[in-house]
C-alpha cells in the first residue's frame, strides 16, 4: 500500500502512514465478475407421424380396389400436411410407398377386369355343366328308388312322393327336399291303370331352380326307366318330345 498524501510505501495491513500519520486506505476490492444469466431452455417438440401417411401405407400393402384408390388420395394429403408443418411431421417415405403401390393396384385393376371377363363365363359354363350332369344323375337314382320301392310296397306299387323315398332310405335328404345341385326335382302325374290297382306309372322332372345360370337343359323320366332331355330348359318339352339322353 502507499500513502495518498506522501507517497510512501507501507506495509501490508498498517492502518496510518509511518511518516506523515495520514490514514492509509486500503485499495478497494475488485469488483467480483458476474456471469450472466443462461438463457432458458427450449424445449423442441419431437415431430409426429402423419397418420394420414400411415393409412396411406397401409390401404397400399392391402393394394385391392377400392383400397389403392385410398392410398394415393391418402399418400397426397399426408405429403402436402407434412410440407407445410414445418417440421411438426413425419412420415414422407411412408406416404410415398402408400402411394407407389396405390398407383400400382390402379395399373393393375384393367388386367384383371380382363382375367375376370374371360375366367368367369368359363367358371359358370363349367358350373352348370357339373349342375346339369348331377341332375341327370339324380333323376336317373329316383327312377331306380321307385322301382325299389314298388319292389319292397308290391300292393302300393310306386310313390308319389319324395319324402317317402327319402324316409325308405333309398335317395339322401337333399334330394328327398326336391332341390340339388342348382336343380328342382318334381314327382308326379302318378297313377294306376284301374282304379284301386297299385300305382303304376309317374314322372319325374328335373328343371334349373335358376335358368341359364344354375343350368341350361331339362330333364325327366316316367316309369320306362329312360331319361330324356331339353336343351330349352322346357319341363313340359321335356316330357312331350324330349330327346333320349345318351
Amino acid at each position: 500500500m502507499t500513502c495518498s498524501k506522501c507517497g510512501t510505501t507501507q506495509a501490508d495491513g498498517s492502518r496510518f502512514c509511518s511518516v506523515c500519520g495520514n490514514p492509509v486506505l486500503e485499495p478497494p476490492a475488485a469488483a467480483s465478475q458476474v456471469a450472466p444469466p443462461l438463457p432458458a431452455p427450449v424445449f423442441v417438440a419431437a415431430p409426429e407421424t402423419s397418420g394420414k401417411a400411415i393409412a396411406s401405407l397401409v390401404c397400399g400393402i392391402v393394394n385391392v380396389f377400392p383400397f389403392c384408390v385410398v392410398a394415393v388420395i391418402l399418400g397426397h394429403i399426408s405429403l402436402s400436411q407434412i410440407s407445410k408443418s414445418a417440421g411438426r411431421l413425419k412420415g414422407r417415405g411412408l406416404a410415398i410407398a402408400g402411394m407407389v403401390l396405390g398407383y400400382f393396384g390402379l395399373v393393375a385393376i384393367p388386367f384383371i377386369l380382363i382375367i375376370a371377363a374371360i375366367a368367369i363365363p368359363n367358371l359358370l359354363r363349367a358350373k352348370i355343366s357339373a349342375n346339369e350332369a348331377s341332375a341327370a344323375g339324380n333323376v336317373r337314382n329316383l327312377v331306380a328308388a321307385e322301382i325299389s320301392y314298388q319292389a319292397t310296397n308290391p300292393k302300393a306299387g310306386f310313390t308319389c312322393k319324395l319324402s317317402d323315398l327319402g324316409s325308405a332310405g333309398l335317395i339322401n335328404s337333399s334330394l328327398a327336399s326336391g332341390q340339388r345341385t342348382g336343380y328342382v326335382f318334381v314327382l308326379q302325374n302318378c297313377g294306376a291303370d284301374n282304379e284301386g290297382d297299385p300305382i303304376s306309372k309317374f314322372q319325374i322332372t328335373a328343371s334349373p331352380a335358376t335358368p341359364n345360370s344354375t343350368g341350361v337343359r331339362a330333364f325327366c323320366a316316367d316309369e320306362s326307366a329312360v331319361v330324356w332331355v331339353d336343351d330349352t330348359g322346357s319341363v313340359k318339352n321335356c316330357l312331350k318330345q324330349g330327346a333320349p339322353l345318351q
